[in-house]
C-alpha cells in the first residue's frame, strides 16, 4: 500500500495495491496492522455509502462537534470525485486551509481525514458512489456544515457555482468567520 502525506497534519492518501488478471482483480483495503502503523485509527463503527446520480452535485463541507467528531476514510468503487478537507482546529498552523485531491475507481486511492476537518467533494463523473468508514456514529446533533464556496476558503472545485448541485442544507451553510470554534489543535 502506498502511503502519501500532505502539508496539513493528520491527512493521509492511501492506495492499495490491486493484482489482477483476466478474470478482474483482489485488493486489501482495509488492514487493521497497516493503518495502525500509519497513524489511522483503526476502531471504525459504521460504514456509509452515497451516490450521486449527476456530474456537479456537491455534498459538503460537513463535520460533527465534539464529542461527536468523526474521522473518515473514504473511497470511490465507481466514479470520480474531487475530495476535499478543510482544516477546523483552532491554533493549527494550517487553519483554515485544504487539500482536494481525486479519488476515482481508476486510481483507488482513499484518503483518510481526522476529526477536526470539514469534508466534501463534487464529482466529475455521473453514478459515481463514495464510501465511507468512519470512527464514531452519525449524531443529527453535533451534524454541521461550511458553505463549500467560502471565498476564504479558495476551493478550485472545478465547477461554477450555477452547475453546482447542493442540498438546500449545503447552499445555506455559514462561512468559516461564522463557525464558532469546535476543534483545538494539539499538535
Amino acid at each position: 500500500m502506498k502511503i502519501e502525506r500532505f502539508a496539513i497534519p493528520g491527512l493521509i492518501l492511501l492506495e492499495p495495491a490491486r493484482h489482477g488478471d483476466t478474470r478482474g482483480f483482489f485488493s486489501e483495503v482495509f488492514n487493521r496492522q497497516r493503518f495502525a502503523e500509519a497513524g489511522i485509527p483503526t476502531e471504525f463503527v459504521q460504514d456509509n455509502h452515497s451516490l450521486s446520480r449527476e456530474k456537479g452535485v456537491v455534498r459538503g463541507l460537513h463535520f460533527q462537534m465534539p464529542p461527536h467528531a468523526q474521522g473518515k476514510l473514504v473511497r470511490v468503487p465507481r466514479g470520480a470525485v474531487l475530495d476535499v478537507a478543510v482544516d477546523l482546529r483552532m491554533g493549527s498552523p494550517t487553519y483554515g486551509r485544504h487539500e482536494a485531491v481525486v479519488l476515482s475507481a481508476e486510481n483507488w486511492r482513499q484518503l483518510w481525514i481526522p476529526p477536526g476537518f470539514a469534508h466534501g467533494f463534487v464529482t466529475l463523473e455521473p453514478d459515481t458512489e463514495m464510501l465511507y468508514k468512519v470512527d464514531a456514529f452519525y449524531n443529527r446533533e453535533a451534524d454541521r456544515s461550511l458553505r463549500w464556496n467560502d471565498p476564504v476558503l479558495d476551493i478550485s472545485w472545478g465547477i461554477s457555482e450555477s452547475e453546482a448541485i447542493l442540498s438546500e442544507k449545503d447552499r445555506a451553510a455559514p462561512l468559516l468567520a461564522d463557525l464558532p470554534p469546535a476543534f483545538r489543535w494539539e499538535g
